[in-house]
């Protein structure tokens, strides 16, 4: 009999397959159930390749300032995501969705890009990352819709720093970027919490639940697009 943990392993992997990989696994499951265990061990082994060949697809992204939110709530808002999802809702958390010898930038800039809901974790030290501000912008700016969590800030904190609006590594365009993105966060609804006081736990839950209530009203809304396309 297979542990809990290699069950919830196999289903994860199941959800994010392609279509090639499913069909192997059906086979090993077909070759498992009629007894011959070396048929399900290769046909296992041509979907656990198959798997590592496709391409990753993410529903959603989680901006944060790794050494503010990395092991709290951004890490347990992943594994929440996955659970509640049964594995078939993938997240993009930076050290959990990438592995040597992938490119940083293409690597954010495809996660943004595929996702349908962008998490935006704001803490004290987010405004000293420029990956921060400049993934927050291009999420603003690709029109993802996007969930605030103000984790120990207010909104009216969601300010540029003079160190990043002097640096000079910074040109006057992508200072006009990170700004207006700000901006568009503080207006826009989210959680807020105060690590002195706050629960952790009910803070995660909550996020996750409202992440997973947006992408089933995008999936709802898709068949309805597709049908009305179909009628003209």
């Amino acid at each position: 009999m297979a542990s809990p943990s290699s069950c919830g392993q196999q289903q994860r992997r199941s959800a994010a397959s392609g279509p090639s990989a499913i069909a192997s696994r059906l086979n090993a499951s077909a070759a498992a159930a009629a007894g011959n265990a070396p048929a399900a061990a290769r046909w296992t082994a041509r979907a656990d390749d198959e798997d590592e060949a496709a391409p990753r697809t993410y529903d959603v992204f989680i901006n944060h300032r790794g050494v503010d939110t990395k092991h709290n709530v951004a890490r347990l808002l992943y594994d929440r995501l996955e659970h509640l999802s049964g594995g078939r809702v993938r997240s993009f958390l930076d050290n959990m969705s990438m592995r040597p010898g992938d490119r940083l930038g293409e690597s954010i800039d495809e996660g943004i890009r595929q996702c349908k809901v962008a998490v935006a974790i704001f803490s004290r030290s987010y405004f000293d990352s420029e990956f921060c501000l400049y993934e927050l912008a291009s999420i603003v700016e690709a029109r993802k819709l996007l969930i605030p969590i103000f984790y120990g800030i207010k909104p009216s904190e969601l300010v540029l720093p003079p160190s990043v609006e002097e640096s000079k590594h910074n040109a006057p365009k992508d200072i006009e970027r990170f700004r207006l993105a700000l901006q568009e966060a503080k207006y826009t609804v989210g959680l807020t919490y105060d690590p002195a006081t706050g629960d952790l736990a009910e803070l995660v839950y909550t996020a996750a639940d409202a992440v997973m209530d947006r992408i089933k009203e995008m999936d709802r809304r898709v068949p309805q697009r597709q049908m009305i396309v179909s009628r003209l």
